[in-house]
């Protein structure tokens, strides 16, 4: 073989495996690439979820929002979307998740009581009736429809429908204290703290009494004047400087205002009860 042919089929070779080279690796990428956009995303661990769960409902928000894009079917993740949401003062988006959820789930308990909540949150008590009726045929055994019924029979006036809701509630589960106290809550709003104290008080007993049950006893002590135990309850549930608010808020409760009559509606710049309780 001459030198010059001995050249040629040298750079033959190296010219093969060269481009053989690069076109395996080129198609090793192409197929690697391939299967990653191919790989649809995939929904949160049990662990992760669990561990969201425990944060603030803006994050709980986000986290749920990236699980509906993974499977807009997914009905924990709606419901807990509609959740965080709620939490959040998002009351018609909350709503309207949970009206997701139906669509696909018409029986999940869950997105029904959410859709319930948001609308009573919302102050549209009367959107949220149909839902919660239909959360107390599919879980008749289950205390929490009856008890969100009662809030919203009495957002619309109806009373003694909300009275009756509470009554079956505490039937199925006695001395609850969130029903308690939404059954006090109704008659304080009413007029009727008399009314309310007993029923705070047992609420306010159980192991299950929130911070805020608390607060609300000490609010209907504080409209009847007995008000040296109201500022002891606040007084041990809030810091000083929120104590101060909330103890001047009753006070002003009693005190007939400058320039007001006794019916007239409070002026826009006042606080309500609920609102100076977490400042």
């Amino acid at each position: 073989m001459s030198r010059s042919r001995t050249l040629a089929s040298a750079a033959l070779l190296i010219l093969t495996c060269v481009s053989g080279g690069s076109i395996a690796t080129m198609a090793a990428a192409q197929s690697s690439g391939a299967t990653t956009a191919a790989a649809p995303p995939q929904p949160a661990s049990a662990e992760e979820r669990a561990a969201y769960g425990r944060l603030d409902p803006l994050a709980r928000s986000v986290f749920w929002s990236r699980e509906m894009e993974v499977n807009p079917a997914d009905p924990v993740a709606g419901v807990r979307l509609a959740e965080a949401l709620r939490q959040l003062g998002q009351f018609d988006q909350a709503a309207a998740i949970g009206e997701q959820v139906l669509v696909t789930q018409p029986r999940n308990l869950e997105a029904m009581l959410e859709i319930g909540r948001a609308r009573i949150a919302r102050g549209q008590a009367f959107y949220g009736i149909a839902p919660l009726e239909q959360a107390r045929t599919e879980a008749p055994d289950d205390w929490r429809p009856l008890s969100l019924l009662g809030v919203a029979y009495q957002q619309v006036n109806r009373t003694a429908d909300a009275q009756e809701a509470w009554k079956a509630a505490l039937t199925l589960s006695p001395d609850n204290p969130e029903v308690l106290t939404n059954a006090a809550m109704a008659l304080a709003t009413n007029g009727d703290a008399p009314g309310a104290e007993p029923l705070l008080r047992r609420a306010v007993a159980q192991p299950a009494a929130t911070q805020k049950m608390r607060l609300n006893l000490a609010m209907v002590l504080g409209l009847q004047g007995k008000t040296g135990e109201a500022e002891q309850i606040i007084r041990r549930e809030l810091p000083p400087e929120a104590a101060d608010r909330n103890l001047r808020w009753l006070q002003n409760q009693s005190r007939p205002q400058p320039g007001r009559t006794t019916d007239d509606a409070s002026p826009a710049p006042a606080r309500t009860w609920s609102s100076l309780q977490t400042q």
